[in-house]
């Protein structure tokens, strides 16, 4: 080859596009999956197989050209550090984190493996990002947290008779570090609703038991892996104590809770494994802006409803995506 093809064949090379000079899907890649859901839960499944689809759908097909290494915390703070440790040995060329407490373990263990979270909420107060358009860093990926959100929690339990007057807000601190925000928001908004709202943090067993005898106003529960985890006692002490509750996550009414208004993790799964193949194939994480949150789900159990003994607006009832009946 003379040097006039030389140089020619080097300025096709440049002009190619980033995902074609990128690794080819053919070459194995190792992916590391950090949640803080439990292995045999169904939420975390769920997202496993919907996580599982998507790579294949862009060419990445586990046990062929991607080697998954699946690591489940059970909401345990604990055991998802000892699982970090153990996804760092393996060396991935990238990895998945779900849920705030999986980016905070994984992050104090490396800044130069890619790391994509979802299902995260305010990533930059957190620290784990400089900024939302340019993250800056090895980290980049989803939040499942728009500010409006907080307030419309609080605003949908004042659409019920009869009406509330009190609502307790339930969130474990130790793995809900962004409660203090979201706290704000539905304080100014009680202020507008003429609700009084009172903190009421849970931490084990016996304070979430303890919500049962709670059977003065209403409970909103925030967006955390500790009360996912334990949502079966959580549901057990609302229904003992016959109260309306709002939940961040549908999972909640789908298991007999009254109604969430929550972002779509499906769809946080999916645009993950996006930003995944992008990196796999030659982009920085620091070049892939964070996003909010673009799909909202107001779901309703009119069951959960008559077991209590409320009725909920028409208005309400009008815009829910989703009712049980």
């Amino acid at each position: 080859m003379n040097r006039r093809e030389c140089l020619a064949l080097l300025g096709m090379i440049v002009a190619l596009p980033a995902p074609v000079l990128g690794q080819p899907p053919h070459a194995t890649r190792r992916l590391g999956v950090l949640s803080v859901t439990a292995a045999d839960d169904a939420i975390g499944q769920a997202r496993s197989t919907i996580l599982v689809e998507a790579l294949a759908g862009l060419g990445w097909k586990e046990r062929d050209n991607l080697k998954i290494a699946w690591r489940s915390g059970g909401g345990d703070r604990a055991r998802i550090a000892q699982l970090a440790d153990e996804l760092i040995a393996l060396k991935p060329d990238i990895m998945l984190a779900v849920g705030t407490p999986s980016v905070e373990e994984l992050r104090r263990r490396t800044t130069t493996i890619p790391i994509v979270f979802a299902v995260v909420t305010d990533p930059v107060s957190q620290g784990f990002v400089e900024n939302l358009a340019h993250p800056g860093g090895n980290i980049t990926g989803f939040t499942d947290y728009d500010g409006p959100l907080a307030g419309k929690w609080l605003e949908m339990l004042t659409q019920v008779t009869p009406p509330v007057r009190r609502v307790l807000v339930v969130y474990n601190p130790a793995t809900a570090p962004f409660a203090p925000l979201m706290l704000r928001t539905i304080e100014d908004a009680a202020r507008t609703l003429h609700v009084t709202v009172e903190p009421a943090p849970v931490h084990d067993a016996a304070s979430i038991e303890a919500l049962a005898s709670r059977k003065d106003g209403a409970i909103l529960v925030l967006p955390d892996f500790f009360t996912m985890a334990n949502r079966a006692q959580l549901l057990s002490a609302i229904a003992q104590a016959r109260v309306p509750a709002v939940f961040w996550s549908r999972t909640f009414v789908d298991e007999g809770g009254l109604m969430s208004y929550s972002t779509d993790s499906a769809e946080q799964l999916r645009r993950a494994a996006d930003y995944i193949d992008r990196i796999l194939r030659g982009a920085q994480a620091a070049d892939l802006p964070v996003q909010n949150p673009t799909k909202f789900e107001l779901t309703i159990n009119l069951k959960a409803a008559k077991e209590l003994g409320v009725t909920l607006s028409a208005g309400l009832l009008a815009i829910a995506n989703d009712v049980i009946e």
